[in-house]
């Protein structure tokens, strides 16, 4: 007899990136994934600097990026993150998935289940950003 493991509730937002947010047009550019149940939150971004020029030429790539990367310091609870680094793990992925009108903004949170949350985060980023 096989044991499978326990599977959990999990949920999850899609990082968007708006250029322009006059235009309304954005890219996947990530995915945050937490799970109450495995204490876990993570995020993985990724920038295709051809796919975001092509929605604004005159994007700032390298700003893009820098903000992306403290979504995920602020996912790893990181001393850099500052204040929300440091708040427990369901607040920072409430405080992330809040609604904003900035350049890089939450899609709507979704749910499933999972054994293995990491695994799911890595699995969501290959099917809807990469």
């Amino acid at each position: 007899m096989t044991m499978t493991a326990q599977r959990e509730f999990f949920e999850y937002s899609i990082i968007r990136l708006v250029p322009r947010v006059e235009r309304g047009e954005c890219l996947n550019v990530g995915v945050a994934l937490y799970s109450q149940a495995f204490g876990f939150l993570g995020a993985r971004t990724h920038v295709e600097q051809s796919r975001l020029c092509a929605l604004d030429p005159d994007a700032d790539v390298t700003q893009a990026r820098a903000v992306l990367a403290a979504w995920e310091l602020v996912c790893a609870g990181s001393e850099a993150a500052g204040a929300p680094g440091a708040e427990p793990v369901g607040r920072r992925f409430r405080w992330l998935t809040a609604p904003r009108s900035t350049i890089v903004q939450p899609g709507p949170v979704h749910g499933g289940l999972t054994a293995n949350p990491a695994a799911d985060l890595d699995r969501l980023f290959d099917l809807l950003v990469l």
